[in-house]
Protein backbone atom coordinates (compact mmCIF):
# COMPACT_ATOMS: atom_id res chain seq x y z
CA UNK A 1 0.00 0.00 0.00
CA UNK A 2 1.29 3.57 -0.99
CA UNK A 3 1.97 5.56 2.34
CA UNK A 4 1.45 8.69 1.25
CA UNK A 5 -1.37 10.73 1.87
CA UNK A 6 -3.47 12.46 -0.79
CA UNK A 7 -6.17 13.83 0.88
CA UNK A 8 -9.17 15.19 -1.89
CA UNK A 9 -12.05 15.11 0.37
CA UNK A 10 -12.36 18.54 2.01
CA UNK A 11 -15.80 19.06 1.55
CA UNK A 12 -16.64 16.39 4.43
CA UNK A 13 -13.45 18.53 6.62
CA UNK A 14 -10.61 20.14 6.06
CA UNK A 15 -7.26 20.31 7.87
CA UNK A 16 -6.90 22.42 11.13
CA UNK A 17 -4.02 24.65 9.75
CA UNK A 18 -0.66 26.04 11.82
CA UNK A 19 -1.88 29.39 12.25
CA UNK A 20 -5.57 28.29 13.64
CA UNK A 21 -4.15 26.02 15.76
CA UNK A 22 -1.22 28.49 17.02
CA UNK A 23 -4.15 30.87 18.09
CA UNK A 24 -6.12 27.95 19.55
CA UNK A 25 -3.45 26.21 21.82
CA UNK A 26 -3.32 29.10 25.01
CA UNK A 27 -7.19 28.49 25.43
CA UNK A 28 -6.87 24.87 26.77
CA UNK A 29 -3.99 25.22 29.79
CA UNK A 30 -3.45 28.91 29.91
CA UNK A 31 -6.41 30.87 29.38
CA UNK A 32 -8.93 28.10 30.52
CA UNK A 33 -11.28 30.70 31.96
CA UNK A 34 -14.96 30.60 31.93
CA UNK A 35 -16.01 34.23 29.53
CA UNK A 36 -19.18 33.91 31.60
CA UNK A 37 -17.16 34.56 34.61
CA UNK A 38 -17.30 37.80 36.39
CA UNK A 39 -13.77 37.89 37.43
CA UNK A 40 -10.76 39.25 35.29
CA UNK A 41 -9.56 35.65 34.07
CA UNK A 42 -12.91 35.09 32.88
CA UNK A 43 -13.27 38.67 31.31
CA UNK A 44 -9.87 38.30 29.26
CA UNK A 45 -11.15 35.58 27.76
CA UNK A 46 -14.82 37.14 26.72
CA UNK A 47 -13.20 39.85 24.99
CA UNK A 48 -10.95 36.98 22.90
CA UNK A 49 -14.30 34.81 22.06
CA UNK A 50 -15.73 38.75 21.03
CA UNK A 51 -12.32 39.76 18.87
CA UNK A 52 -13.00 35.98 17.29
CA UNK A 53 -17.13 37.14 16.56
CA UNK A 54 -15.27 39.98 15.41
CA UNK A 55 -13.18 38.04 12.91
CA UNK A 56 -16.65 35.63 11.45
CA UNK A 57 -18.54 38.95 11.43
CA UNK A 58 -15.49 40.53 8.96
CA UNK A 59 -15.47 37.27 6.53
CA UNK A 60 -19.93 37.75 6.24
CA UNK A 61 -19.84 41.17 5.76
CA UNK A 62 -21.90 41.11 8.75
CA UNK A 63 -22.46 44.20 11.73
CA UNK A 64 -20.35 43.05 14.90
CA UNK A 65 -21.95 45.55 16.96
CA UNK A 66 -24.97 48.33 17.24
CA UNK A 67 -24.59 51.64 18.03
CA UNK A 68 -25.50 50.63 21.52
CA UNK A 69 -22.54 48.08 21.70
CA UNK A 70 -25.82 45.43 22.94
CA UNK A 71 -26.35 43.33 19.73
CA UNK A 72 -24.07 41.06 17.38
CA UNK A 73 -25.62 39.28 14.34
CA UNK A 74 -22.80 36.64 14.87
CA UNK A 75 -24.23 33.66 17.23
CA UNK A 76 -21.83 30.80 17.82
CA UNK A 77 -23.08 27.20 17.40
CA UNK A 78 -21.56 23.93 17.84
CA UNK A 79 -21.53 23.15 13.69
CA UNK A 80 -23.52 23.72 10.65
CA UNK A 81 -26.38 21.40 11.16
CA UNK A 82 -27.34 23.52 14.52
CA UNK A 83 -26.87 27.13 12.73
CA UNK A 84 -29.36 25.42 9.75
CA UNK A 85 -31.52 24.03 12.61
CA UNK A 86 -31.32 27.52 14.75
CA UNK A 87 -32.21 29.43 11.86
CA UNK A 88 -35.51 27.78 10.47
CA UNK A 89 -36.68 27.30 14.21
CA UNK A 90 -36.60 30.92 14.97
CA UNK A 91 -38.09 31.71 11.49
CA UNK A 92 -41.09 29.81 12.10
CA UNK A 93 -41.42 31.34 15.46
CA UNK A 94 -41.15 34.57 14.56
CA UNK A 95 -43.65 34.31 11.90
CA UNK A 96 -46.00 31.88 14.01
CA UNK A 97 -49.20 32.36 11.65
CA UNK A 98 -47.13 30.85 9.01
CA UNK A 99 -46.64 27.22 8.23
CA UNK A 100 -44.57 26.26 5.02
CA UNK A 101 -41.49 26.33 4.75
CA UNK A 102 -39.90 26.16 0.78
CA UNK A 103 -36.55 24.80 0.44
CA UNK A 104 -34.38 22.99 -2.57
CA UNK A 105 -34.73 19.08 -3.23
CA UNK A 106 -30.43 19.21 -3.28
CA UNK A 107 -29.93 20.60 0.55
CA UNK A 108 -27.94 19.06 2.90
CA UNK A 109 -29.49 16.51 5.51
CA UNK A 110 -29.26 19.64 7.73
CA UNK A 111 -31.62 21.09 6.29
CA UNK A 112 -34.04 17.89 4.39
CA UNK A 113 -34.14 16.43 7.83
CA UNK A 114 -35.54 18.57 9.83
CA UNK A 115 -37.87 19.61 7.52
CA UNK A 116 -38.70 15.95 7.65
CA UNK A 117 -39.64 16.57 11.32
CA UNK A 118 -41.04 19.73 11.08
CA UNK A 119 -43.54 18.23 8.45
CA UNK A 120 -44.57 15.14 10.69
CA UNK A 121 -45.38 17.99 12.79
CA UNK A 122 -47.85 19.82 10.92
CA UNK A 123 -45.54 21.92 8.71
CA UNK A 124 -46.06 22.35 4.79
CA UNK A 125 -42.63 21.70 3.04
CA UNK A 126 -42.21 22.66 -0.59
CA UNK A 127 -39.13 21.36 -2.10
CA UNK A 128 -38.05 23.07 -5.33
CA UNK A 129 -36.37 20.99 -8.08
CA UNK A 130 -33.16 21.42 -10.52
CA UNK A 131 -32.04 21.26 -14.10
CA UNK A 132 -29.72 18.99 -15.13
CA UNK A 133 -26.70 20.91 -13.87
CA UNK A 134 -28.18 21.50 -10.37
CA UNK A 135 -29.61 24.79 -11.20
CA UNK A 136 -32.74 25.93 -9.48
CA UNK A 137 -35.76 26.26 -10.86
CA UNK A 138 -36.77 29.96 -10.10
CA UNK A 139 -40.32 29.90 -11.34
CA UNK A 140 -41.18 27.26 -9.62
CA UNK A 141 -39.55 28.69 -6.32
CA UNK A 142 -41.72 31.76 -7.03
CA UNK A 143 -44.78 29.98 -7.44
CA UNK A 144 -44.49 28.06 -4.39
CA UNK A 145 -43.48 31.31 -1.81
CA UNK A 146 -46.96 32.62 -1.08
CA UNK A 147 -48.21 34.49 1.91
CA UNK A 148 -48.16 31.33 4.16
CA UNK A 149 -44.64 30.59 3.83
CA UNK A 150 -42.44 31.22 7.07
CA UNK A 151 -38.89 30.43 5.43
CA UNK A 152 -37.53 30.10 2.36
CA UNK A 153 -34.07 28.16 2.88
CA UNK A 154 -31.80 27.45 -0.08
CA UNK A 155 -28.30 26.63 0.23
CA UNK A 156 -25.22 29.24 -0.74
CA UNK A 157 -23.01 26.38 -3.16
CA UNK A 158 -23.87 22.68 -2.73
CA UNK A 159 -21.49 20.65 -1.08
CA UNK A 160 -21.45 17.75 -4.01
CA UNK A 161 -21.42 19.60 -7.08
CA UNK A 162 -20.22 22.91 -6.04
CA UNK A 163 -23.51 24.55 -8.41
CA UNK A 164 -23.78 28.05 -6.96
CA UNK A 165 -27.57 29.43 -6.11
CA UNK A 166 -28.70 32.89 -6.91
CA UNK A 167 -28.95 33.56 -3.38
CA UNK A 168 -29.80 37.49 -3.91
CA UNK A 169 -32.55 36.26 -6.04
CA UNK A 170 -34.10 33.94 -4.12
CA UNK A 171 -34.15 36.63 -1.03
CA UNK A 172 -36.10 38.98 -2.59
CA UNK A 173 -38.60 36.26 -3.77
CA UNK A 174 -39.10 35.46 -0.22
CA UNK A 175 -39.05 38.50 1.00
CA UNK A 176 -41.90 39.57 -1.48
CA UNK A 177 -44.43 37.74 0.66
CA UNK A 178 -43.13 38.47 4.01
CA UNK A 179 -40.76 35.29 4.54
CA UNK A 180 -37.00 34.93 5.88
CA UNK A 181 -34.29 33.82 4.03
CA UNK A 182 -32.04 31.54 5.51
CA UNK A 183 -28.48 30.26 3.67
CA UNK A 184 -26.61 27.02 4.30
CA UNK A 185 -23.06 28.91 3.55
CA UNK A 186 -21.07 25.77 4.73
CA UNK A 187 -19.59 25.03 1.94
CA UNK A 188 -19.37 28.64 0.34
CA UNK A 189 -17.86 30.62 3.81
CA UNK A 190 -14.33 31.04 2.86
CA UNK A 191 -14.25 30.11 -0.94
CA UNK A 192 -16.70 32.66 -2.58
CA UNK A 193 -17.01 36.27 -1.37
CA UNK A 194 -20.13 36.10 0.89
CA UNK A 195 -22.26 39.53 1.88
CA UNK A 196 -24.68 38.92 3.82
CA UNK A 197 -26.39 42.48 3.38
CA UNK A 198 -25.72 42.71 -0.61
CA UNK A 199 -27.74 39.37 -0.66
CA UNK A 200 -30.27 40.78 2.01
CA UNK A 201 -29.86 37.63 3.57
CA UNK A 202 -31.87 37.12 6.92
CA UNK A 203 -30.33 33.93 8.24
CA UNK A 204 -27.02 32.48 7.33
CA UNK A 205 -25.09 29.59 8.81
CA UNK A 206 -20.92 28.32 8.47
CA UNK A 207 -18.98 25.37 9.96
CA UNK A 208 -15.39 25.62 11.20
CA UNK A 209 -13.87 22.53 10.28
CA UNK A 210 -15.16 23.00 6.85
CA UNK A 211 -12.77 26.03 5.95
CA UNK A 212 -9.57 24.60 8.46
CA UNK A 213 -11.26 25.39 11.74
CA UNK A 214 -11.66 22.30 14.16
CA UNK A 215 -15.07 20.38 14.20
CA UNK A 216 -17.51 21.47 16.82
CA UNK A 217 -17.89 24.51 16.56
CA UNK A 218 -19.88 27.08 14.04
CA UNK A 219 -21.86 30.36 13.57
CA UNK A 220 -24.98 31.41 13.00
CA UNK A 221 -25.44 34.70 11.10
CA UNK A 222 -29.09 36.65 12.36
CA UNK A 223 -29.76 40.02 10.88
CA UNK A 224 -30.34 42.27 13.71
CA UNK A 225 -33.82 43.12 14.53
CA UNK A 226 -35.36 39.47 13.95
CA UNK A 227 -36.43 38.00 16.92
CA UNK A 228 -34.71 34.67 17.83
CA UNK A 229 -36.17 32.18 19.45
CA UNK A 230 -33.47 30.16 20.92
CA UNK A 231 -33.30 26.28 19.72
CA UNK A 232 -31.02 25.26 22.86
CA UNK A 233 -32.04 26.88 26.19
CA UNK A 234 -29.66 27.04 29.34
CA UNK A 235 -27.99 29.94 30.64
CA UNK A 236 -27.13 33.43 29.20
CA UNK A 237 -24.40 32.69 27.05
CA UNK A 238 -24.98 34.20 23.78
CA UNK A 239 -27.19 37.15 24.95
CA UNK A 240 -29.58 34.23 25.48
CA UNK A 241 -29.76 33.17 22.31
CA UNK A 242 -27.38 30.03 22.58
CA UNK A 243 -26.96 27.88 26.23
CA UNK A 244 -24.21 26.27 26.82
CA UNK A 245 -20.73 27.49 27.81
CA UNK A 246 -18.72 28.76 25.10
CA UNK A 247 -16.47 26.47 22.96
CA UNK A 248 -13.86 28.72 23.51
CA UNK A 249 -10.67 27.52 22.17
CA UNK A 250 -12.34 26.27 18.96
CA UNK A 251 -14.96 29.60 18.94
CA UNK A 252 -11.35 31.53 18.81
CA UNK A 253 -10.02 29.22 15.47
CA UNK A 254 -13.23 29.53 13.87
CA UNK A 255 -12.21 33.34 14.33
CA UNK A 256 -8.73 32.99 13.18
CA UNK A 257 -9.64 30.42 10.27
CA UNK A 258 -12.41 33.34 8.73
CA UNK A 259 -9.78 35.96 9.27
CA UNK A 260 -7.36 34.09 7.13
CA UNK A 261 -9.94 33.09 4.52
CA UNK A 262 -10.99 36.40 3.85
CA UNK A 263 -7.29 37.75 3.23
CA UNK A 264 -6.89 35.20 0.56
CA UNK A 265 -10.18 34.71 -0.72
CA UNK A 266 -9.28 36.01 -4.24
CA UNK A 267 -5.81 34.30 -4.79
CA UNK A 268 -7.49 31.34 -3.45
CA UNK A 269 -10.58 31.40 -5.66
CA UNK A 270 -8.13 31.34 -8.72
CA UNK A 271 -5.24 28.97 -7.80
CA UNK A 272 -8.19 26.10 -6.47
CA UNK A 273 -10.15 26.63 -9.57
CA UNK A 274 -6.79 26.69 -11.89
CA UNK A 275 -6.55 23.37 -10.22
CA UNK A 276 -9.91 21.64 -10.34
CA UNK A 277 -10.12 22.48 -14.12
CA UNK A 278 -7.41 21.45 -15.25
CA UNK A 279 -7.25 18.18 -12.94
CA UNK A 280 -11.04 17.52 -14.67
CA UNK A 281 -9.47 18.22 -18.25
CA UNK A 282 -6.81 15.69 -17.76
CA UNK A 283 -9.43 12.90 -16.51
CA UNK A 284 -11.83 13.85 -19.59
CA UNK A 285 -8.86 13.23 -22.01
CA UNK A 286 -7.59 10.03 -20.05
CA UNK A 287 -10.66 8.25 -19.20
CA UNK A 288 -13.97 7.96 -21.58
CA UNK A 289 -17.55 7.64 -20.91
CA UNK A 290 -17.19 10.40 -18.37
CA UNK A 291 -19.82 13.48 -16.86
CA UNK A 292 -18.62 16.35 -14.56
CA UNK A 293 -21.88 17.38 -12.64
CA UNK A 294 -22.95 20.62 -11.72
CA UNK A 295 -23.09 24.56 -13.42
CA UNK A 296 -19.92 24.57 -15.02
CA UNK A 297 -19.58 28.30 -15.31
CA UNK A 298 -20.80 28.59 -11.51
CA UNK A 299 -19.63 26.45 -9.36
CA UNK A 300 -17.98 26.26 -5.92
CA UNK A 301 -13.62 26.26 -7.06
CA UNK A 302 -12.51 23.40 -5.54
CA UNK A 303 -15.60 21.03 -6.44
CA UNK A 304 -15.33 18.11 -8.54
CA UNK A 305 -18.16 15.57 -9.08
CA UNK A 306 -17.38 13.32 -11.95
CA UNK A 307 -19.56 10.40 -13.39
CA UNK A 308 -17.75 7.55 -14.31
CA UNK A 309 -20.24 5.26 -16.08
CA UNK A 310 -21.37 1.24 -15.62
CA UNK A 311 -19.65 0.58 -12.51
CA UNK A 312 -19.93 1.65 -8.79
CA UNK A 313 -18.40 4.51 -6.61
CA UNK A 314 -17.56 2.67 -3.82
CA UNK A 315 -14.90 0.38 -5.62
CA UNK A 316 -13.43 3.24 -6.94
CA UNK A 317 -13.14 4.68 -4.00
CA UNK A 318 -11.48 1.56 -2.68
CA UNK A 319 -8.61 1.03 -5.02
CA UNK A 320 -7.84 4.77 -5.02
CA UNK A 321 -7.30 4.28 -1.14
CA UNK A 322 -4.64 1.48 -1.69
CA UNK A 323 -2.30 4.72 -3.34
CA UNK A 324 -3.63 6.87 -0.82
CA UNK A 325 -5.72 9.34 -2.53
CA UNK A 326 -8.78 9.97 -0.18
CA UNK A 327 -12.11 11.10 -1.93
CA UNK A 328 -15.93 10.48 -1.38
CA UNK A 329 -19.19 9.28 -3.42
CA UNK A 330 -21.06 12.50 -1.94
CA UNK A 331 -21.95 14.00 1.00
CA UNK A 332 -19.93 12.77 4.51
CA UNK A 333 -24.07 12.24 5.78
CA UNK A 334 -25.24 10.25 3.05
CA UNK A 335 -22.10 7.92 2.92
CA UNK A 336 -23.22 4.19 3.73
CA UNK A 337 -26.72 4.72 1.57
CA UNK A 338 -26.70 2.19 -1.38
CA UNK A 339 -28.82 4.28 -3.11
CA UNK A 340 -27.28 7.22 -5.44
CA UNK A 341 -26.99 10.77 -4.06
CA UNK A 342 -30.44 12.65 -3.53
CA UNK A 343 -28.56 15.65 -5.26
CA UNK A 344 -27.79 13.69 -8.30
CA UNK A 345 -31.39 12.59 -8.44
CA UNK A 346 -32.75 15.26 -8.48
CA UNK A 347 -30.59 16.29 -11.02
CA UNK A 348 -31.82 13.43 -13.20
CA UNK A 349 -28.33 11.73 -13.43
CA UNK A 350 -29.14 8.23 -14.80
CA UNK A 351 -28.23 5.24 -12.69
CA UNK A 352 -25.55 4.12 -14.79
CA UNK A 353 -23.63 7.28 -13.77
CA UNK A 354 -25.07 8.43 -10.71
CA UNK A 355 -23.74 4.83 -8.59
CA UNK A 356 -20.29 5.82 -10.16
CA UNK A 357 -19.87 9.30 -9.08
CA UNK A 358 -16.54 10.46 -6.97
CA UNK A 359 -16.52 13.83 -5.81
CA UNK A 360 -13.00 15.21 -5.24
CA UNK A 361 -12.92 18.79 -3.53
CA UNK A 362 -9.81 20.40 -2.97
CA UNK A 363 -8.10 22.83 -0.34
CA UNK A 364 -5.85 25.03 0.19
CA UNK A 365 -3.79 22.21 1.38
CA UNK A 366 -3.59 20.18 -1.82
CA UNK A 367 -0.96 20.96 -4.60
CA UNK A 368 -0.84 20.59 -8.52
CA UNK A 369 1.41 17.90 -8.09
CA UNK A 370 -1.16 15.67 -6.16
CA UNK A 371 -3.79 15.90 -8.50
CA UNK A 372 -1.62 14.34 -11.27
CA UNK A 373 -0.84 11.49 -8.93
CA UNK A 374 -4.54 11.09 -9.55
CA UNK A 375 -4.57 11.47 -13.08
CA UNK A 376 -1.86 8.46 -13.58
CA UNK A 377 -3.60 6.19 -10.88
CA UNK A 378 -7.90 6.76 -11.92
CA UNK A 379 -7.73 5.34 -15.74
CA UNK A 380 -6.23 2.23 -14.55
CA UNK A 381 -8.56 1.82 -12.04
CA UNK A 382 -11.53 2.75 -13.89
CA UNK A 383 -10.81 0.21 -16.95
CA UNK A 384 -10.10 -1.98 -14.34
CA UNK A 385 -13.51 -2.20 -12.77
CA UNK A 386 -15.07 -1.75 -16.41
CA UNK A 387 -13.79 -4.80 -17.10
CA UNK A 388 -15.75 -7.00 -14.70
CA UNK A 389 -18.61 -4.86 -14.94
CA UNK A 390 -21.78 -6.70 -16.89
CA UNK A 391 -23.33 -3.29 -17.07
CA UNK A 392 -20.16 -1.34 -19.38
CA UNK A 393 -20.42 -4.86 -21.85
CA UNK A 394 -23.90 -4.47 -22.45
CA UNK A 395 -22.83 -0.87 -22.94
CA UNK A 396 -20.27 -1.24 -25.29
Amino acid sequence: MDKRLIYLDNNATTAVVPEVLEAMMPYFCEKYGNPSSIHRFGGSVAADVENARKQVAALLGASYRDKDDCATEIIFTSCGTESDNAAINAALNALPERKKIVTTAVEHPAVLHYCDELARKGYTVELIGVDGCGRLDMAALEKAVDNDTAVVSAMWGNNETGTIFPVAKIAKIAHAKGAYFHSDAVQAAGKVPIDVNEVNADFLSISGHKLHAPKGVGALYVRRGIPFTPLICGGHQERGRRGGTENVASIIGLGKACEIALANLDEEYRSLKKMRDDFEAKVKAAIPRIRINGDLENRLPGTSSISFECIEGESILMLLDVFGICASSGSACTTGSLEPSHVLRAMGVPYSAAHGTIRFSLSRCNTAEELDFVVEKLPPIIARLREISPYWESEK
